[in-house]
């Protein structure tokens, strides 16, 4: 089966014209017209998943973050993103990231989250446009919605590790823990810009990811509590609900793995 109709199947899923206008998803290197019998899906191209890519000899990798943002003047060895693309090349490997138009697209990240910890009545957190098939629906950047039961902020802590299989979350706004919740907003990847939006809307809960210190304290000022879960700890449900995708829609025509789920933050 060929990459560009594989790339066809994704953008089924999540067109490119969700994206962001800052993003840079789609084929970022090697050839459209390869031929693909395997692919192997994570959320980044680090050394480790590009070396496993090479080693199970996959024609196809697709991430969830592009390993490029910005233009680049050279490729070459004296870096590591000219060092992983030329990894790619050089073993034939058709590389595909899709970004924020997963995280925006009907069913992908944003309604991912929001299931896994059990939100209903949902809207977005931050509207982008609406709904490419319906053209009405409302569509955007994280959700935000009603909690499963009325919980304390560390309920809503626990039930975050628990539902993502997070080794640990961080919280600031924790100083009323007797206060019951009823919504929550859940934004995945680096949420900081989405506090704002939080903060307009019926939550008083925000679980995102990549919160500095004085943004977490200032959200806390404010009254909104802020849960975060890490960059990777909410995005690594994209490998597994990809591979699924990819396996349903593809069938026994091409082989899908996953990269190994790797927490890139450890406590000590």
């Amino acid at each position: 089966m060929k990459c560009r109709e594989i790339i066809r199947i994704l953008e089924e899923l999540a067109p490119r014209e969700y994206a962001c206008d800052w993003d840079n998803p789609g084929l970022l290197a090697g050839r459209g017209d390869r031929e693909v019998e395997t692919i192997l899906t994570a959320v980044d191209a680090t050394d480790e998943v590009i070396g496993m890519a090479a080693e199970i000899g996959a024609d196809m990798l697709i991430t969830h973050h592009p390993l490029i943002f910005r233009p680049i003047k050279q490729i070459n060895d004296g870096d590591f993103i000219g060092r992983r693309l030329l990894t790619l090349l050089r073993n034939d490997i058709s590389y595909y990231a899709m970004h924020t138009n997963f995280d925006i697209a009907p069913g992908c990240m944003a309604d991912l989250a929001a299931d896994r910890l059990g939100l209903t009545e949902t809207a977005p957190l931050e509207i982008t446009g609406t709904d490419l098939k319906s053209g009405e629906n409302l569509v955007g950047i994280g959700k935000v919605g009603r909690l499963p039961a009325p919980m304390t902020a560390a309920e809503i802590a626990e039930l975050t590790k628990e539902r993502f299989g997070l080794p640990f979350v961080t919280a600031y706004g924790l100083e009323t823990e007797a206060e019951i919740f009823e919504y929550a907003a859940v934004s995945p990847g680096s949420g900081g810009s989405m506090i704002a939006p939080a903060l307009k809307s019926v939550a008083r809960v925000l679980i995102t990811g990549d919160i500095g210190h004085h943004d977490g304290i200032d959200a806390a000022a404010q009254g909104l509590t802020v849960i975060d879960a890490g960059h990777y700890g909410l995005e690594h449900i994209f490998t597994d609900f990809l591979t699924g995708y990819l396996k349903e829609r593809l069938g026994d025509r091409v082989a899908v793995a996953a990269a190994p789920k790797r927490f890139p933050e450890k406590v000590f």
